[in-house]
């Protein structure tokens, strides 16, 4: 009787709570797909001189903004067009979890495949060069 009466317990805190999807997976055959490039505005090979003396070198992604759809696998391939600086790819939730981290070489592409499963706003920035170097992907309801 016990065991019943636990058991059903259990049930039914489950079903209150019930096990949350994660905000994002890795992997699958894409269904959709967008390239993101890396863009230096202000290196010290490059100037202007000021700029860096002032800030040091200015690096962006491009596009900064990137839309997909809830539940459609979504190819993201980052070029890094760099040639002697490394960059890298953090991906955070709203509650600024890190969902994902990643390095991107110089002169390299680097090709992942998400699949979001809530609407919203995800931030990404390189690590290395925060706050400026950095993105938003919208999260949009899945596509009829």
């Amino acid at each position: 009787m016990k065991r019943l009466l636990l058991a059903a317990l259990l049930a039914a805190g489950c079903a209150q709570h019930p096990q949350q999807q994660p905000d994002l997976t890795a992997g699958g055959k894409p269904r959709a797909s967008v390239v993101v490039m890396t863009v230096a505005l202000a290196t010290k090979e490059g100037g202007p001189k000021e700029t860096v003396a002032a800030f040091g070198e200015v690096y962006a992604f491009s596009p900064t903004t990137i839309e997909v759809h809830r539940d459609e696998p979504t190819e993201i391939t980052f070029w890094n067009l760099q040639s002697d600086d490394a960059h890298d790819f953090m991906l955070l939730n709203d509650r600024n979890k890190v969902l994902a981290k990643f390095d991107l070489p110089a002169l390299k592409k680097t090709t992942v495949v998400y699949t979001f499963h809530r609407d919203g706003l995800y931030r990404f920035v390189c690590a290395m060069h925060r706050p400026e170097m950095s993105g938003a992907i919208i999260v949009l309801p899945a596509a009829m």
